[in-house]
């Protein structure tokens, strides 16, 4: 299916999601960071991206919007995933770049359906 990379510092939500998308088919990476998460994202585009907003450093928000203004990684779609749930940070995210907003704790339907909707080859 599609080779997706995980942005987040949770090792558990990183094993859940992992776990998750393989099962759907999908390869799946994953970085601890957000300035790690953009340079993997710039090196090897891959089809969708799933990022946190809570991380040491860097925010999601910032790694969003610095991946979606830059010309070579703007069309690679990024679903920020987050326990951030007020309608602001939904909206915030959404203006920084993203194109879906899950808050945690992610239902797996949803998750799935979201992937396949943003993913340009989702049968």
């Amino acid at each position: 299916m599609a080779n997706i990379l995980i942005i987040d510092d949770s090792p558990t939500d990183v094993r859940v999601f992992t776990t998750l998308l393989e099962r759907a088919g999908h390869t799946v990476d994953s970085v601890n960071n957000a300035e790690e998460g953009i340079e993997r994202v710039r090196s090897e585009l891959p089809a969708l991206v799933i990022m946190d907003v809570i991380m040491p450093g860097m925010n999601g928000f910032q790694a969003t919007r610095t991946l979606t203004r830059d010309p070579v990684t703007k069309d690679v779609p990024i679903v920020m995933i987050t326990t951030k749930s007020m309608e602001t940070d939904r909206v915030w995210g959404l203006r920084q770049g993203a194109r879906a907003f899950i808050t945690k704790p992610v239902n797996e339907k949803e998750l799935l359906a979201c992937i396949n909707d943003l993913l340009p080859n989702a049968a």
